[in-house]
């Protein structure tokens, strides 16, 4: 429901015309960030602070790419796969944080750089199957 409310929300104008929140914020990460990779990747990294399902939620009110897009696979991988860099970035790291009694600090100093090498490579060879092998 906060999705569909922040689309509907008039935030700023696009073209002198009204437009949703999260159009607003996609046209403006499109023009900070002008490689679709790299504003996905940037979504991905932002997955481990959100929670991946309405971020992703909030992504298809963002873009209107259509249904069968390779787009929309990065954005699920990304924002799947990115929330394994932090340990509150997934409800499976918040529950091991309670059933293991993981500490954040110690997640962030041994695990976090491995989560990001692993997002990383994945997202590479993501963007080199799409890019170069289609």
């Amino acid at each position: 429901m906060s999705v569909s409310c922040l689309e509907v929300l008039v935030f700023g104008t696009m073209k002198n015309e009204a437009v949703g929140t999260l159009h607003f914020a996609a046209e403006s990460l499109s023009n900070a960030i002008p490689n679709m990779d790299l504003a996905i990747i940037l979504l991905g990294a932002l997955s481990s602070v959100i929670d991946n399902v309405p971020l992703v939620a909030a992504t298809m009110g963002m873009y209107t790419f259509g249904a069968d897009s390779p787009i929309w696979h990065f954005i699920a991988y990304c924002a799947g796969t990115g929330g394994s860099m932090l340990i509150i970035g997934s409800a499976a790291g918040v529950a091991a944080m309670g059933m293991e009694k993981i500490d954040f600090i110690w997640y962030f100093k041994k695990i976090t750089w491995l989560a990001l090498a692993g997002f990383m490579a994945g997202a590479i060879s993501f963007m080199a199957i799409e890019h170069f092998f289609r």
